[in-house]
């Protein structure tokens, strides 16, 4: 089991993990261009105070049909706000594709890297989490986030072929180095599937939980949620909870969200529910 602690003293496996997201981005789907500097660094503090257990921060957005970002832009927006959040006493999660970025951040005190990429775009990516020993998210994407909503397919099926896509991740950053323990699995909801391929995900989740390692779910606002409810982004809350809460019950260990306060409420209402005893 990955070494992550929440600031209660809870470690990852007790209950579901909240991270809470802070995009330092102009362009990211939901809250493009809302969070910099202090803005930021103030909207991570009340997502502390609400209860989150990790602050994932990330400087490039990788929304459908986005470009990269050069990695001098990227270190430019993390660097004014990783340190401070860090200095709030919460583990911090830095969301990159860039083994670069993400040294700078663990030696800024960030306590686990984030890779939607799954250590692929970058080949220094897993030898630096090995020599680290901090626990890597790594999560499936069908293409690139320019294209992958194209046109997503899965012959064989959209849980197969993820699974798949796992076991081999897991040899290639078993094989540099890092320690299986230390893996954290995304299947990638919203990256590179259509509505059905991200229903199917969420409602197989135990699928991925065989692999092994434990499973983080983002599914907060995301363009499903809209499709499903009718609901703008700004607008899709109780969408977003639902489905985050059903990704909690199916095991997902850490739940990724925009709506902090409310995931944890729900999550506190879903863990006393199970306490009941029969009568």
């Amino acid at each position: 089991m990955v070494t992550l602690r929440a600031p209660d003293g809870a470690t990852l496996g007790q209950r579901p993990f909240v991270m809470g997201i802070l995009n330092v981005t102009p362009d990211s789907f939901s809250d493009g261009g809302e969070f910099a500097g202090d803005v930021a660094i103030e909207h991570a503090r009340r997502m502390v105070a609400e209860g989150a257990d990790i602050i994932d921060i990330g400087g490039e957005s990788t929304r459908p049909g986005s470009d990269p970002v050069p990695m001098e832009e990227e270190m430019s927006r993390i660097m004014a706000v990783l340190e401070a959040v860090v200095a709030m006493g919460v583990p911090v999660s830095i969301d990159t594709t860039k083994a670069e970025v993400a040294r700078w951040a663990l030696d800024a005190g960030a306590a686990m890297v984030n890779d939607v990429s799954a250590c692929r775009f970058d080949p220094d990516m897993a030898p630096l989490v090995a020599g680290r020993g901090c626990p890597l998210v790594l999560m499936h994407m069908l293409g690139m986030p320019k294209d992958m909503q194209d046109d997503p397919r899965y012959p064989r099926g959209v849980i197969e072929e993820i699974t798949e896509f796992f076991r081999e991740r897991l040899e290639v950053v078993s094989a540099a180095g890092v320690d299986r323990d230390a893996v954290i699995l995304d299947p990638g909801i919203g990256f590179g599937k259509t509505v059905e391929h991200n229903l199917q995900i969420l409602r197989y989740l135990g699928a991925f939980r065989e692999i092994g390692p434990p499973l983080l779910v983002g599914v907060s606002r995301k363009r499903f949620i809209g499709q499903i409810t009718g609901r703008a982004v700004d607008d899709r809350k109780a969408g977003s909870l639902a489905a985050a809460l059903i990704a909690a019950n199916h095991g997902a260990a850490i739940l990724r969200v925009h709506d902090v306060a409310d995931t944890v409420a729900g999550l506190r209402v879903m863990q006393a529910l199970r306490k009941v005893d029969e009568p």
